[in-house]
């Protein structure tokens, strides 16, 4: 029997500590890597912190309400055999650097659960004026319990768990974390900026057909396409999906797309999409509505925020024509997307209004430079303009 243990990682690039909320174990209970374990509070919310190994919850030892600095020892969990995964010492690093960097990444969306002992919503009996409810405030349903004895989720179960739920971070502490990184990012990485506008009236059609043959609950929106534009792009372009650490950039095989989300009363995080590149539309569209449903309640899971390998961040409906956005690091490149407005366009030598986007990217120059970048922005463009090739 080995004894491993699991430590608070970093959650974000200035984070320092975190507050043990809840364990989502208890000792004796059999863990899989990728089960959630415990919930951390931080100032980007709740976070599910995962089990990096496979085996038995040995001992709990930190304890609900202590706040932990990164890398502290929170549980010791018992391995069965030192070939199922790495040793004590192989994990401690994880905590180590500011945001980790998997070696090979770590578990993709199929592998990362919710709270094992909540069954999904699917399969429970729950009210419409609950649902509704639960959809305005942000809430995730599988994490309501029901006090009726019929087992209904009801109204007022929902209104309970708003009101017992842990307070969202205040507006100033958001804004003082998110400076931090960003003048950390200015200051340590080299950025360049290219822009690229696109006549975004092909993709537009081509969703609006696609949106008119499916039911209501499988139609796509603009941000999933782009998505999987930039998870394929940077797949096929060397030097901006990764990290950099120690003075060197760490390619990732896969693509994790960090998706800005703006929060409720204010602020912003970037949790990622896993594997990106290898899904198709409609399985990011699920599991992006996921995610917006997630963070929004001020709940998400440690890997969301700290595997992105890339991220992509767009203002909506209402953006400006133009962003450039600032690296999250230690990754090495961000897209920003525009609003998409009606603009004169010249095509086949004639002038019409079409809807065009407007694309930005900043870059680290240590990696890469504006040649590539180019490449990049005009490979994401070509793959939009062919919208059934994703």
């Amino acid at each position: 029997m080995i004894r491993v243990e699991f430590r608070l990682p970093a959650l974000g690039a200035d984070m320092e500590s975190g507050t043990l909320t809840a364990w989502l174990k208890k000792p004796g209970d059999r863990i899989r890597r990728g089960d959630a374990l415990a919930v951390v509070e931080t100032s980007k919310g709740l976070i599910d912190i995962e089990a990096f190994e496979d085996g038995v919850l040995e001992e709990l030892v930190a304890q609900p309400g202590a706040t932990v600095p990164v890398g502290a020892v929170l549980a010791r969990i018992a391995r069965e055999s030192a070939a199922a995964a790495p040793t004590s010492g192989a994990t401690a690093p994880q905590a180590t650097p500011p945001m980790p960097v998997p070696e090979k990444p770590e578990p993709v969306a199929p592998t990362i659960p919710g709270a094992a002992a909540t069954p999904p919503p699917s399969r429970r009996r729950i009210s419409p004026a609950a649902r509704r409810r639960a959809h305005e405030l942000g809430i995730d349903l599988a994490s309501v319990e029901s006090s009726s004895p019929e087992e209904l989720v009801r109204i007022e179960d929902v209104e309970r768990l708003h009101k017992q739920a842990p307070s969202l971070p205040q507006r100033a502490g958001m804004r003082a974390t998110i400076g931090a990184a960003m003048a950390r990012s200015k200051r340590e990485i080299p950025h360049y900026y290219l822009a690229h506008t696109v006549d975004f009236g092909a993709t537009r059609d081509w969703l609006s057909q696609f949106n008119a043959s499916v039911p209501v609950g499988e139609r796509l929106i603009e941000v999933v396409l782009l998505v999987k534009a930039v998870a394929l792009a940077v797949s096929n372009i060397e030097g901006f999906n990764g990290h950099f650490h120690d003075g060197q950039f760490r390619r990732s095989d896969l693509v994790h797309v960090g998706t800005a989300i703006a929060l409720r009363g204010g602020g912003l995080v970037a949790p990622a999409l896993l594997d990106a590149g290898r899904k198709d539309l409609k399985s990011l569209m699920r599991e992006f509505s996921d995610l917006v449903t997630r963070v929004r309640s001020g709940h998400m899971r440690s890997t969301e925020l700290t595997s992105a390998t890339i991220t992509l961040t767009s203002l909506g409906a209402e953006a400006v024509d133009v962003l450039f956005p600032v690296i999250n690091p230690p990754q090495v490149a961000i897209i920003g997307a525009g609003a998409i407005a009606e603009r004169p366009w010249v095509s086949d030598g004639k002038v019409a209004l079409r809807p065009v986007l407007t694309m930005t990217l900043a870059a680290d120059h240590r990696v890469t430079d504006g040649r590539a970048g180019s490449r990049l922005l005009r490979r994401i463009a070509d793959l939009l303009a062919h919208p059934e090739t994703l």
